[in-house]
């Protein structure tokens, strides 16, 4: 274990196996999610489990070997919507099309890590916001819980509001905080891991006794073996499927798509990781001195491996996953966790209807808990200047109001510009933090209905 240097990160074998499981528990959830997203593009849902699987354990591995973080990856939440959704329904490409696009996504990215681009974009970004970044993910991360467990549900006049509290989902969730919480302040160690196990287990004695129904309040908890065991089930059928470059370019206006596309894939997912590695990071304690982030570089390469690696297999943009955190908050310092996550994905390849039975609600208190745990940052921030509590605040709340790490960065990043200029600090604005101001406020132009409209 000496590649993983436990003792200097001050950690042990079993603290980074808990972890790892705890991460792969509270994302494992994409296994399920991802191939029915993808299938409504018309790709092969079997084949896309198969991709999810194999692309998460590449990226994993690389994360823990390059990098020797406890962060996991797998392909991303909204990244995977505005594949099916927006390119393949929406613009009418096929879903080659949209891999190939994926595939130049990471290649694009491998160039700019190994040029210290991205590496530079972290660095560049003011502590305020990576102090902010951390407490966002954790209102970002505890909203998806609450969601997930229908305890807070849309709304059309309110926009969001409270859900059914009497339903089995929210009653369940809850009592999964309440049992996490207790055991974590009688400090037992895998506390989110067993509050976790322990919702799910109550979970499956609520639908034998009746309480929760199947058909009604959501599938059933109880795995089935009916199909037996796979192993690379349908990969033959989305893996290795990229079109020809006279397909992708069969007229200027798909050119300029292509383009278009690339450009929203590269920006949602450089952001996103970036919100996602500060976060998490700022967490764990590993952001040095000067808020910097050590062998970012070798974390930002796993993620591009990921990603082209993905595209090749069969499915969407892989990138560094938020539920990490959940790892990290039961003491995972080390790439050695991130093995242990990467296992657990091999083994949901023999046992998927395992796995895939374990629903949103029993995780959903995970979620919160790190939630709750992610908040402490903020304090870190010198609310009596108001250049640094604005941006810090906007940060903050926009990734949970906009539903997106990567928008909250984005306002973010404009409020600080903004405030400094304005109040004469410019000179403590860093040049890339201007460019990336303006970088974002194009991005936002661009991505306005108003905009489309003209």
């Amino acid at each position: 274990m000496e590649i993983f240097k436990l003792k200097e990160n001050g950690t042990n074998v079993k603290r980074e196996v808990i972890a790892g499981i705890t991460t792969f528990m509270t994302m494992a959830y994409i296994l399920a999610v991802n191939p029915d997203i993808l299938s409504a593009a018309g790709m092969d849902k079997n084949g896309v489990f198969t991709a999810t699987v194999l692309s998460s354990i590449v990226a994993t591995v690389a994360m823990a070997l390059l990098a020797n973080y406890p962060f996991a990856l797998a392909p991303g939440m909204g990244l995977n919507a505005y594949f099916a959704y927006s390119v393949v329904l929406g613009m009418g490409y096929s879903w080659q099309w949209a891999l190939a696009a994926v595939f130049v996504e990471g290649l694009i990215f491998i160039a700019l890590t190994l040029c210290n681009v991205r590496e530079a974009l972290f660095n560049a970004i003011p502590k305020c916001m990576k102090y902010s970044v951390s407490a966002g993910i954790g209102l970002f991360i505890a909203f998806v819980g609450f969601k997930g467990a229908g305890i807070i549900v849309t709304d059309e006049s309110t926009y969001i509001t409270l859900g059914d509290m009497l339903r089995p989902q929210a009653i369940l969730c809850m009592v999964g905080v309440f049992i996490i919480a207790a055991l974590m302040k009688k400090q037992v160690k895998g506390a989110v891991l067993i509050g976790i196990l322990a919702t799910y287990f109550l979970g499956i004695i609520a639908e034998l006794i009746g309480w929760y129904q199947v058909g009604v309040d959501g599938y059933s908890l109880i795995p089935s073996f009916a199909g037996g065991f796979s192993f690379l089930s349908g990969l033959d059928q989305v893996a290795f499927q990229l079109p020809s470059i006279n397909t992708l370019f069969d007229s200027p206006s798909s050119v300029i798509n292509f383009m278009i596309v690339i450009f929203s894939f590269l920006f949602v997912d450089l952001f996103d990781t970036l919100g996602t590695l500060m976060g998490v990071a700022t967490k764990a304690g590993f952001l040095d001195s000067k808020g910097e982030l050590p062998r970012i570089k070798q974390a930002f390469l796993a993620d591009a491996i990921g990603t082209t690696v993905g595209a090749l297999l069969g499915t969407s943009t892989v990138t560094t996953f938020v539920e990490s955190s959940a790892g990290v908050a039961e003491g995972g310092r080390t790439g050695l966790a991130s093995i242990v996550t990467a296992i657990c994905f091999a083994l949901a390849i023999f046992f998927s209807p395992v796995f895939l039975a374990i629903p949103s609600f029993a995780t959903a208190p995970a979620l919160i808990i790190v939630g709750v745990l992610m908040l402490d940052s903020i304090v870190k921030v010198d609310f009596s200047d108001i250049t640094e509590a604005l941006p810090a605040f906007v940060t903050l709340v926009m990734m949970p109001f906009a539903y997106s790490i990567s928008e909250g960065i984005i306002f973010g990043g404009i409020t600080y510009v903004a405030v400094k200029v304005l109040t004469g600090k410019y000179k403590k604005v860093s040049a890339l933090m201007y460019i990336l101001a303006i970088l974002f406020v194009i991005k936002l132009i661009l991505s306005s209905p108003s905009f489309k409209m003209i």
